[in-house]
């Protein structure tokens, strides 16, 4: 039975345009990753983990159990190989790498159970699935595909574990310098920016200056966009958006996914989400013990409202 012939006037299906750039982009990232892998070796477990690294429930604890311990970075060098940003922005190998372990680093500085390298990598990924799985990709520029990798790995470097609210409330340095204002996003972006005055963690060294402004103003903006005290005024921005003639916002879009991907993980798996869930639960007890330094404030006269009052009502109304 012969192969039946699209007239050209007929426009390809959607899901058979997914395929092909699926299938590109493998294969291209296949022929690349010989002459990179100079740069970063790739132990035979993780390479049998990338298989997945397509799907949207792509187990990225298996990730960090195969690169014993290194999921962020190894899934930064993927998907930078993968979009060939590294040749299109002339992004030195050896700056990736360590500007990926300085991450690493600082995202595992205070042993947070949920907000950690695991979680970045798992952020970063649910990302490109979005952008590869709904075809945004091609809405996209290389410089804004770019931003939004960088953006999601950098999201929650050196989270603490503690909410926006328990900052505010305890007064602490970052509130301060902050002004009380998305005060851990404020605070992600920042020093990773600042991992990159460091001459050999710069990764965007060779950005035109007009690149690097922008590609800076996406990322504020996506970063910010995490702090879940915006998040109901973000669906009601996106809703009114798509009802316009003028078309969408599209550092407005990228914001919207970065967030989506943020709190992506009730939408996986149910191993998946249950293994979040525990260590979203785990680290916003690990405030408790604060109390008696709360207590302290109210005995003396001043007013005080619990750091954890409130944190799961966004979650809750997403859920109702």
């Amino acid at each position: 039975m012969g192969m039946t012939k699209r007239r050209p006037e007929e426009k390809p299906k959607f899901r058979s345009i997914v395929h092909a750039v699926q299938a590109g982009i493998f294969v291209e990232r296949m022929y690349r990753r010989t002459s990179n892998m100079v740069g970063l070796a790739y132990p035979p477990e993780v390479i049998s983990t990338f298989k997945d690294v397509d799907k949207w429930s792509f187990d990225v604890f298996a990730l960090n159990e195969a690169s014993t311990g290194h999921s962020l970075k190894f899934m930064m060098y993927e998907l930078f190989t993968r979009y060939d940003l590294m040749n299109r922005f002339k992004i030195p190998v050896p700056s990736l790498i360590s500007f990926g372990e300085a991450l690493e680093i600082g995202y595992s500085k205070y042993k947070n159970p949920y907000h950690n390298l695991i979680h970045a990598a798992d952020v970063t990924h649910t990302v490109h699935c979005i952008m590869l799985l709904t075809g945004i990709m091609h809405w996209l520029t290389e410089l804004e595909i770019l931003a939004m990798i960088f953006a999601a790995a950098v999201h929650d470097y050196e989270h603490n574990g503690t909410t926006n609210n328990f900052h505010i409330q305890t007064r602490s340095d970052v509130a301060i310098l902050y002004n009380d204002r998305s005060v851990l996003e404020n605070h992600h972006v920042s020093a990773a920016y600042r991992i990159m005055q460091e001459e050999e963690m710069n990764i965007l060294v060779n950005l035109t200056k007009d690149e690097w402004r922008e590609l800076r103003n996406l990322v504020i903006e996506m970063v910010l966009s995490t702090d879940m005290s915006g998040h109901f005024q973000q669906i009601k921005t996106m809703r009114h958006s798509l009802q316009q003639t003028e078309g969408i916002d599209k550092a407005k879009a990228m914001s919207l996914i970065l967030h989506a991907a943020d709190i992506s993980h009730p939408a996986k798996s149910w191993e998946l989400h249950y293994r979040w869930t525990m260590a979203l639960m785990e680290e916003f007890f690990r405030q408790v013990p604060f109390f008696n330094a709360f207590l302290n404030f109210a005995s003396a006269g001043r007013s005080v409202v619990h750091p954890a009052c409130g944190f799961l009502d966004p979650f809750l109304m997403i859920m109702a």
